[in-house]
C-alpha cells in the first residue's frame, strides 16, 4: 500500500445521487407527426418501387421477352427505390418542432 494516500473517509465514498430528467421529456417521442408522415412517404416510395420491378419474365425460357429491360424496370423503378430510401434518411434526421 502507498504511504502518500489518504485513506478515504466514508462520506466520500458515497455516490452522487442520480440526477432524472426533467419532467417535461418523459413519455415523449423521439419524433414529431411530421417525421412519421415523411416516414411513411418514405416506406410508400420504396414499395411502389419494387412493385413496379415485378414481372418480365417469359413462361417458356426458351424464349426471350423483352419486357425485361423497359423503362419501368430499368429507370423508373430504381429511381422511386433511391428517392424513398433519401425520404427516410431526411425524416429521421428532421428536428420534430417543438
Amino acid at each position: 500500500m502507498d504511504k502518500n494516500k489518504k485513506p478515504v473517509s466514508a462520506a466520500k465514498k458515497q455516490a452522487e445521487p442520480i440526477k432524472s430528467a426533467p419532467a417535461g421529456k418523459i413519455g415523449e417521442f423521439a419524433f414529431g407527426k411530421e417525421n412519421y408522415r415523411l416516414m411513411l412517404l418514405g416506406l410508400f416510395f420504396i414499395a411502389v418501387g419494387f412493385l413496379l420491378m415485378i414481372g418480365g419474365g417469359s413462361d417458356d425460357p426458351k424464349v426471350f421477352n423483352y419486357e425485361l429491360f423497359s423503362f419501368r424496370r430499368i429507370t423508373l423503378s430504381p429511381i422511386l427505390i433511391l428517392a424513398g430510401y433519401v425520404i427516410e434518411i431526411f425524416a429521421i434526421m428532421k428536428k420534430p418542432k417543438d
